[in-house]
């Protein structure tokens, strides 16, 4: 039995929350969310090389992975692999990218269900942002 970090009850090691105060994962001497966080020691241009979450902060909010290599469900990097994405290089489901694999995407270069794009693209209903621009003012 250890005390609870919040109310000083004695709790369980292994209960996930308290029965006097509800803490999660009362035994614990720190907790800072629900989920997985990996962030690599190596860094570039102060980022770290790989960073991966799949990770929740108490107050329930996303920790988004910020990477040179970024893998989570909210991701930014230079190579991302997401559901919401931010790179030069993305494979996403909803990304603004240099280069996309993605089902919504806005990029210079892509290959989407929807998107739109600058140089080149592919897929679905994909547009280059000239054409976009010029059904919105033809209207």
């Amino acid at each position: 039995m250890k005390p609870c970090r919040e109310c000083q009850h004695p709790i369980s090691e292994q209960a996930f929350s308290c029965p006097r105060c509800g803490a999660p994962f009362p035994a614990r001497d720190q907790w800072d969310g629900w989920g997985f966080e990996y962030k690599s020691s190596a860094t570039l241009l102060g980022l770290p090389l790989l960073h991966i979450s799949f990770k929740y902060r108490p107050n329930r909010v996303p920790v988004p992975a910020k990477g040179v290599i970024a893998i989570g469900q909210f991701a930014c990097g230079f190579i991302t692999l997401s559901q919401f994405g931010i790179g030069i290089i993305s494979i996403s489901q909803f990304t603004i990218a240099g280069f996309a694999l993605a089902q919504f995407a806005i990029a210079y270069s892509l290959i989407a269900q929807f998107g739109l794009f600058i140089h080149e693209g592919r897929g679905q209903i994909v547009l280059s942002l000239m054409e976009f621009i010029g059904m919105l003012y033809s209207e």
